[in-house]
């Protein structure tokens, strides 16, 4: 398999679950100046044009955080990523992923926007820092799941880590800083990130 990122965007999270499922990969890094990666265009890998894309063995690609996660979840049952198929706890991860990707990792993209207008950057931060204050109010488990580490904590861990990259505070939100320090604990969190240094 491999896996195509720009460091410390969403793919971190990808990177984060490979590692946890003990799923051998290359990493590809996207230059975001050329748009390409491995020497080629990256569209003709994942035409929308951004990260991540994990190509399999076969050659298919897969696209978005959330299907490679599960996917990723699904090909070591045993590394626990995921709750079974079929199980409430497996629809309690999909609503977690699900939020993570809808009310937070989105609400983050226009603070990362030149084009985004000082009125859109500035109702992102207000929308973004009620989502944290909710999580805040619920993550109070080792994670999300409660004693088990799911793909859904390495999304979580990943776009916390750009609250300060787009100028708010993360002491405004003790609890989850706590809980990313916790996670960044892990051998493979700690693998990863050094992978992407």
């Amino acid at each position: 398999m491999k896996l195509y990122i720009i460091p410390g965007a969403c793919s971190l999270a990808v990177n984060i679950a490979l590692r946890e499922a003990a799923i051998p990969f290359e990493l590809a890094q996207l230059d975001s100046q050329t748009g390409k990666a491995d020497g080629v265009d990256f569209r003709s890998i994942n035409p929308k044009g951004y990260v991540p894309a994990l190509r399999l063995d076969d050659g298919r690609v897969l696209t978005e955080t959330m299907a490679i996660l599960q996917y990723v979840a699904d090909q070591n049952p045993q590394a626990g990523l995921a709750p079974p198929a079929g199980t409430f706890e497996r629809y309690r991860l999909a609503e977690w992923l699900a939020f993570i990707s809808t009310e937070v990792h989105k609400a983050f993209s226009p603070l990362y926007s030149e084009e985004a207008s000082q009125p859109v950057k500035d109702y992102a931060l207000k929308r973004l820092a009620k989502r944290l204050d909710y999580l805040e109010g619920v993550v109070h488990a080792p994670h999300l799941l409660g004693d088990e580490f799911t793909v859904a904590d390495a999304y979580l861990f990943t776009v916390l880590g750009w609250v300060a990259d787009v100028g708010m505070d993360p002491g405004r939100w003790p609890g989850l800083q706590h809980y990313r320090s916790n996670i960044a604990r892990r051998p493979h969190v700690a693998a990863a990130l050094e992978s992407e240094a």
